[in-house]
């Protein structure tokens, strides 16, 4: 043992404690050796010592006394065993330290179940003596009594919030919380930020989306293409254009209050059109206008006219919007039933809330493709399109060469029969010519699957064999490890494929009237799985046992920054989603604020920031007072800046002429707001194009107005009513926006956004182009270090920044933020003025700095 004070040994003297750390392993993992002379006797005794070679057998004794044996090698006996228990004693790592981290749980410190079985012995070994007596008591009979048994404890942790299928395989992983009425995953327990960005632009990342709500509409599909034009972004493709209306394709477009667009945005929405030659059957769900005619609510033979082919549509949107959503799509429907019985025709629309029917996997990556074809066994399908699609998935490089929200669907036979599951590798060299983009279009025959029929998922809502049936079946087998075959009474479950990608496009020339749109590099490619419930974890672990990561909501919005996208709630001001989103934030930072000293939180009222729990666009827009920062606890309580802007108007606002015919739909008019002082986000494909054409007009407010109303007319709504001026429409709206730093730093969230006047503009632009060129340091001038501690002025806040934070895709510090729409042509018209090649410039202000930052401002729609 090495000595224990420093006086024993002088030598330690100039040791660290990392060196004595070692020498003292080195001395714990030594076998201790008995000298020649102290036992020589005993040497002798047991027999002479003579070398043994392999060709002979000379020199072996002809007999071996054991105990004289045992007694002469006593020594080196003992020596191995005290050696073998120092060493265990002295180790460095204990059991559960030895695995590695995606296999770590706290629990097995001091739980010897939680460690596998391999380790288990050694752990148990480990374990202090007092603490594994009280791992091991029993419990009383009495207390058994009284238990509750696993299923029902299960159930009573969800009485406030739903579980997700896949809960409990999270919840060991992952850090969880309560959000939208789940308990949902927001970030893995391990360090994994920076491989989860490479795993999603070099590998596979998975998350469970099955928190989204599905909205079922059916009904005859004319009036469902009416009203979703009443609902829906005017700009760009209906969804009833013919791409998405024979259900081949999906679309990704906004869902606002009936009749409100451009105000009243609620949130993103995806719309898939069924297959037009497959039908489905619906139950539990609510009738909206009841036919008069009861052979009408049979379900009816596919036909050429619109007004006798009976649809059915799928509305998938966020769940912190599920009510208002429900809310728009009946006033919707009900004034499409009221217009049809106006006109002499009975008809009947079904609504159905289809939460908790579906399982949603997100795949994104590039080995996305790979990672689908190795998990998933198709059963045999007829279809050459099919055919060609599956063979064509080995060749796909990234899931980006299909085309966008292209649907495939398919039947899958059981997972578990073929788990463990191979990876599918890329076939480069083997492929064909052509792209599989080029081989393979979307098609409705190519888009069937019979998870449309609610009769086939409510008989796979529970799996015919448990995961022990299948591994009975498996243990059966004579040959270890070979797959089982599916037989007749096996499960085979509908699936249903959907080409996602997270991508933005922005425009390359912004100052003219024709506007090219060119990708980022930076987009995420992927797919999205749907399968019927019940099936959750049969199809995760056969997921994730291909290598691929799982993430949480925070991998999830990183893989929107990263593209560059706005995510939904946070980067959608003037939405309730987003206001519920800010309110929640803002009061969870000052509390955490307000825990700490004085001297350890910035003070915000003596670094000039005006709000810096909440963003207050009402004073952006100039529809609001100012708040000072020591004021923001009214703001956080919930109280309104203006009580004026949200007076109730017992009459039809909109000017519409189809007045209210029915209560709801007359109690929704009345309670519209007043949407000429009411904050509205500019969003839409269109937006580039239509700002392009008003910053070249004389009154740009007319043109703008002029422009909605043509995007309105496209869908056959009414202008906006003529109370409404042209001013207050582009006072009151805001645009999202794209920043990137010029140089140095980081911009965070709530960060503000300045306007730059001429004179400073021309001096960063000037440092810039000195910057650039290499000569910053030999000329005179001011820098980007001294331009940066200019102080800005209180009156030039014209945003905020979103989301901001250091971006791994760009290498630099990027945001997403939101300006007003009258500002961006400011800000067009300043870079013509100083001939800066459509150049945007704006500087950025973290909350808690003082130094502000040079950046880029690009347009998102």
């Amino acid at each position: 043992m090495p000595p224990k004070r420093q006086s024993d040994n002088k030598a330690n003297e100039e040791l660290t404690g990392r060196e004595r750390k070692k020498q003292k392993t080195a001395l714990a993992r030594s076998i201790a050796v008995q000298s020649a002379s102290s036992n020589a006797s005993e040497i002798a005794t047991a027999g002479p010592s003579k070398s043994v070679r392999f060709d002979s057998m000379k020199g072996l004794p002809g007999a071996l006394d054991v105990e004289r044996f045992a007694e002469a090698r006593a020594f080196e006996i003992n020596a191995m065993q005290e050696a073998m228990q120092n060493a265990r004693s002295n180790a460095t790592q204990r059991a559960w330290q030895q695995l590695p981290r995606h296999l770590r749980r706290r629990a097995a410190s001091h739980d010897v179940r939680r460690v596998p079985l391999r380790l288990r012995d050694k752990a148990r070994a480990e374990m202090d003596p007092a603490r594994r007596k009280a791992l091991g008591r029993s419990m009383p009979k009495k207390s058994k009594k009284n238990l509750l048994n696993r299923t029902a404890q299960l159930l009573r942790r969800q009485k406030n919030k739903s579980w997700l299928e896949t809960h409990i395989w999270h919840a060991k992983r992952m850090h969880m919380e309560n959000m939208w009425g789940y308990r949902l995953a927001v970030t893995p327990t391990e360090k994994s930020f920076r491989p989860s960005h490479r795993a999603s632009v070099h590998g596979s990342i998975l998350h469970d989306a099955s928190y989204f709500a599905t909205i079922e509409l059916k009904g005859p599909e004319d009036i469902l293409r009416t009203i979703l034009d009443s609902c829906c972004d005017c700009q760009g493709p209906s969804p009833g254009a013919k791409r998405f209306l024979t259900g081949a394709r999906t679309l990704e477009t906004y869902l606002y209050h009936y009749y409100s667009y451009p105000h009243e945005l609620i949130a993103p929405v995806t719309v898939q059109w069924q297959a037009q030659a497959a039908r489905t059957k619906s139950s539990d769900n609510y009738s909206i206008g009841k036919s008069t005619d009861k052979s009408k609510g049979k379900e009816k033979a596919a036909s050429s006219d619109p007004q006798q082919t009976i649809r059915a549509v799928w509305l998938r949107v966020h769940p912190a919007v599920l009510a208002e959503a429900h809310q728009s799509l009946r006033l919707a429907a009900s004034f499409a039933l009221d217009a049809a019985k106006q006109a002499g025709r009975t008809a009947e629309v079904e609504m159905a809330d289809l939460r908790e029917h579906f399982n949603v996997f997100e795949i994104m990556g590039p080995k996305a493709s790979q990672v689908i074809k190795g998990a998933l066994k198709p059963v045999d399908d007829e279809r050459a399109d099919f055919k060609k699609f599956w063979a064509s998935l080995s060749q796909l490089q990234s899931a980006g060469s299909v085309p966008r929200g292209m649907v495939v669907g398919f039947t899958v036979h059981d997972p578990r029969l073929s788990f463990p599951p191979k990876n599918a590798k890329v076939d480069i060299e083997g492929g064909p010519t052509l792209s599989p983009a080029s081989t393979v279009f979307p098609s409705a025959a190519l888009a069937e699957s019979k998870i449309w029929d609610e009769e086939t998922r409510m008989a796979l809502r529970k799996p015919r064999y448990k995961k022990k049936d299948i591994d009975q079946r498996r243990s059966n087998n004579l040959v270890p490890g070979t797959p089982l075959k599916a037989d007749r009474k096996d499960d085979r479950i509908p699936v249903l494929l959907i080409q996602r990608s997270v991508e933005t496009t922005v425009p390359t020339q912004p100052a003219t009237s024709t506007i090219a749109r060119a990708p980022t590099t930076n987009a995420l490619h992927g797919w999205t799985l749907i399968v019927p419930q019940g099936w959750g974890m049969p199809f995760l672990s056969s997921l994730i046992y291909t290598g691929t990561r799982v993430g949480g909501q925070r991998e999830r919005q990183t893989q929107a920054f990263e593209a560059g996208c706005a995510y939904f709630p946070r980067d959608f001001p003037a939405t309730d989603a987003y206001e519920e989103y800010a309110e929640n934030r803002a009061i969870e930072e000052k509390e955490t604020w307000d825990r700490k000293p004085p001297a350890k939180r910035p003070n915000y009222e003596k670094l000039g920031t005006r709000s810096p729990w909440k963003a207050d666009w009402d004073v952006i827009l100039g529809i609001g007072r100012p708040v000072v920062a020591q004021d923001t606890a009214n703001v956080e309580g919930g109280e309104e800046l203006l009580d004026t802007q949200r007076d109730v108007e017992m009459a039809d606002a909109s000017g519409s002429a189809h007045p209210p015919v029915t209560v709801a739909a007359a109690a929704a008019v009345a309670a519209q707001r007043d949407i000429a002082t009411e904050p509205w986000l500019l969003r839409g494909p269109d937006v580039p194009s239509l700002i392009a054409d008003i910053s070249s007009m004389l009154s740009p407010s007319n043109g703008l107005l002029l422009q909605i109303n043509q995007a309105r007319a496209k869908r056959k709504l009414d202008p906006l009513p003529a109370s409404l001026r042209p001013e207050d429409l582009v006072r009151t709206a805001l645009v999202q926006v794209g920043i990137s730093l010029c140089g140095r730093g980081k911009p965070e969230d709530l960060a503000v956004i300045y306007c730059v006047e001429d004179d400073e503009a021309r001096r960063w632009i000037t440092a810039e182009a000195r910057k650039k060129s290499g000569l910053a340091l030999l000329q005179d001038g001011p820098d980007e270090t001294e331009l940066s501690q200019v102080p800005p002025s209180p009156e030039g806040i014209i945003g905020y920044v979103t989301t901001g934070s250091f971006s791994l895709s760009l290498g630099e510090g990027h945001a997403v933020g939101a300006i007003p729409l009258r500002q961006y042509l400011e800000l067009q018209k300043q870079a013509q003025r100083l001939r800066n090649e459509g150049k945007l410039l704006v500087k950025v202000r973290n909350r808690n700095e003082t130094i502000c930052r040079a950046a880029l401002v690009d347009l998102l729609y």
